[in-house]
């Protein structure tokens, strides 16, 4: 403790990757955001299907713990379909339709 009372000026500086955080617009806000909860979700979603799979494993046989492990497989694996559907359906959007939904242009009032 007399070392941390010794310390004099001691100051932290932010990394240089947060220099412009005043030119953060809301379609990267928006694309940060959904990029996060999908990974997000894959993630949980994977880690619930591991975790059903250890449930089944160790149940010895009880049917009850083997139909609880079963229905969080079942969970996960649907979770997983619905995250990489959500993907697909973006992506298609994107190449069919030449809209990206991570890269919004959102018009401004300025011109009006």
């Amino acid at each position: 403790m007399d070392r941390l009372a010794q310390i004099q000026n001691f100051s932290l500086n932010a990394p240089n990757q947060f220099a412009n955080l005043t030119s953060i617009t809301f379609p990267n806000l928006l694309r940060a955001v959904i990029t996060g909860v999908m990974v997000i979700a894959a993630i949980v979603f994977f880690f619930m299907l591991i975790i059903g799979g250890i449930k089944w494993i160790t149940s010895g046989g009880d049917k009850t713990q083997t139909e609880a492990a079963r229905n969080q497989i079942t969970a996960a694996l649907i979770g997983l379909v619905v995250v990489f559907s959500a993907w697909a359906i973006v992506t298609l959007i994107n190449t069919f339709f030449n809209v990206d939904l991570f890269n919004l242009t959102l018009p401004n009032a300025s011109g009006v």
